[in-house]
């Protein structure tokens, strides 16, 4: 029986065999629970986040647990690392791109390894969901030599994340566990294992030729490495993890939620094969793939985005001189840009294997097509009452849209989207101010760079030291709604707030500004327009750096806040006898919450959060509040 009860109690509850239907990311975070976690950091990423969040939830009641949401990955990964090598078991959690920038560490630690478990969670995005890329981060397992396991679903992600702590610490190295956005948000039961004790108490043995990395000692620890990168393959070799399943004439390779789907297909298809599924993907078990391929005519290998395991099967295959015919993203049977889904593999399945798609599987697709029961699809925007709107909308004032506008990555990004229509250049996290550096130098136009209160504290300083140093005439727009709004309010060094549930005093922007030597720092309320405005072409028209923290919590936080506390939440309303249809607050400020009924604006009083900017821009004073 499926019990129902809170993530906090499930992460704790310590009651062999009770099962649960839980998100992936939870079935991890109580996998590492199990495997007796006692430090984890993180930065907050989708897909990733609710890792995090799970163990949040009770890392200050839970005495063996210390947790902290890090500044950004790098930091993330150097903590948890530091603590694995003073024997605490330890784990870091981030999402693709966070391993770009904690890859630095990364490698490093690969080679001087660790003395308890470090389990390093990566999240990869196929498809683009929530990120910037769909980088295949398998790659970085070949790169760094590190052992790599892939769950497809939710109980595999549990018992592949104690698997991975035991695996580490059997190898002294650290280990990734690689997941996708379907397995990170796809909810599926989970039969709970023991908690384990934890280890003897953490302690730091200082061995500086092992530890401390220069050239000398980095020369004789990636031999070690090597050596050790060898016994993972005879692991790899007898993992359960990798498994033959089924009997038939036609052999197929995958892994990860790929694997799910290539069940489904076979079954659909009516086709027998031997599947083997691999979810130990690096080091690939190269005699048992061998093994495998030179028993088929036909193999057929099924994944996500990079043909990694593809091209391991026909350099393996290559290496025995196996003539086994194999079929994949070489000839185009499956995308390598995108997530996979079930139909996708239907088609590449009975394209390879010359089979007829069922009639009532087309029927099938035919009549999903027509449901009209679906919400239409529609682009994010950002919600109504958001303060960033407003600060994007009086940056469009105060310049007259004729400067440049490098943006970050945030809620923000969707300033994007018309009318606001605010964003001209991101690369990552951290680069507007980067990129603002870049521009100021080549360009004579204003050049306004935004970022987020998180993201400035991930990766703006950096940026921001350079703009003063090289005396860039940058002018910088921290949006401050004090939460890391996107991957679910979390908290960061200018809230206060720490992973422990403990009120530290805030970080405050504008001070860290003026400590860097920014000449020019102000602090505004993006909900009060004119000042806001006139702040802005001030700050543009300084000649050198300039940084505007533009300040007003998240509309989300807010009503949260309010509904607690009971107050009443006053919409705003239009009068149509005063209103002349100018459609400056739909088609220039573009609040979810205005619409166009007949021949005048409304405002959608369950939608308004009452924050009065669509009011102050009316040139008509045609919006009021409600009684």
């Amino acid at each position: 029986m499926v019990k129902m009860m809170d993530i906090a109690e499930i992460l704790t509850n310590d009651s062999p065999g009770d099962k649960f239907l839980l998100l992936g990311n939870e079935a991890i975070a109580r996998g590492a629970i199990e495997a007796g976690l006692e430090f984890a950091a993180t930065y907050p990423g989708t897909p990733s986040s609710e890792i995090g969040d799970s163990l949040y939830r009770v890392a200050s009641k839970y005495k063996q647990l210390y947790f902290q949401y890090s500044t950004n990955e790098k930091v993330a990964l150097e903590a948890a690392g530091a603590a694995s090598i003073a024997n605490t078991r330890a784990m870091a959690i981030m999402k693709h791109v966070g391993l770009n920038v904690a890859s630095d560490a990364f490698m490093t630690l690969n080679y001087i390894g660790v003395r308890a478990g470090l389990v390093i969670v990566c999240a990869d995005d196929p498809g683009c969901w929530s990120s910037q890329n769909e980088q295949d981060n398998r790659l970085y397992a070949m790169l760094g030599d590190t052992c790599m396991l892939e769950p497809a679903d939710s109980q595999e992600a549990k018992d592949m994340t104690v698997a991975a702590f035991d695996l580490s610490e059997q190898l002294e190295q650290p280990v990734l566990v690689r997941v996708t956005t379907r397995v990170c948000h796809t909810r599926s039961e989970v039969e709970l294992g023991s908690i384990r004790p934890q280890r003897a108490k953490p302690n730091f043995e200082r061995n500086p030729f092992r530890f401390v990395t220069v050239p000398t000692v980095a020369r004789l620890r990636h031999p070690i490495l090597v050596e050790k990168f060898q016994r993972a393959k005879e692991i790899s070799e007898k993992s359960k993890w990798n498994r033959i399943i089924g009997k038939g004439p036609v052999g197929v390779i995958t892994s990860g939620v790929s694997y799910n789907y290539v069940i489904e297909a076979l079954e659909l298809l009516g086709q027998k094969a031997t599947v083997l599924k691999l979810g130990m993907t690096n080091p690939l078990p190269k005699r048992k793939i061998q093994r495998f391929i030179a028993s088929k005519e036909k193999v057929l290998v099924v994944e996500e985005l990079k043909p990694y395991l593809e091209l391991h099967v026909r350099a393996f295959a290559q290496e025995k001189g196996i003539k086994t015919t194999i079929l994949g993203k070489s000839q185009k049977l499956f995308s390598e840009i995108g997530e996979l889904n079930p139909r996708q593999i239907v088609e590449g399945i009975a394209k390879a294997l010359k089979l007829k798609i069922p009639k009532g599987y087309a029927k099938i697709e035919r009549q999903l097509s027509k449901v009209t029961t679906q919400a239409p699809p529609r682009p994010p925007i950002l919600c109504a009452g958001c303060p960033h709107r407003a600060t994007f909308y009086e940056l469009a004032v105060a310049t007259g849209r004729k400067g440049v506008y490098p943006i970050d990555i945030g809620c923000y990004t969707l300033a994007i989207q018309p009318p606001l229509d605010m964003a001209d250049l991101l690369l990552c996290m951290g680069s507007s101010i980067g990129t603002a550096c870049g521009l100021t130098a080549i360009l004579d136009k204003p050049i306004v760079g935004t970022i987020g209160d998180s993201t400035f504290f991930h990766s703006g300083l950096s940026g921001l030291v350079n703009a003063v140093y090289n005396q860039h005439p940058v002018k910088i727009i921290v949006v401050d709604n004090m939460t890391t709004a996107m991957t679910g309010h979390q908290p960061h060094p200018g809230t206060g707030v720490t992973g422990m549930g403990k009120v530290n005093p805030p970080i405050k922007i504008e001070e860290v500004a003026l400590g860097i030597g920014v000449p020019y720092v102000k602090v505004i309320d993006p909900l009060q327009v004119k000042e806001s405005i006139r702040t802005i072409r001030d700050a543009v028209a300084f000649d050198g750096p300039a940084v505007i923290v533009s300040r007003s919590i998240c509309a989300l936080l807010e009503l949260a806040q309010k509904r607690r506390a009971g107050e009443e939440i006053i919409p705003y309303k239009v009068d149509p006898e005063i209103c002349r249809g100018c459609q400056v607050c739909t088609g220039k400020l573009g609040c979810a919450a205005a619409i166009w009924k007949g021949e005048h604006a409304a405002i959608d009083p369950v939608l308004c959060t009452g924050c009065g900017v669509c009011a102050q821009i009316c040139p008509y004073k045609a919006i009021q509040r409600e009684e």
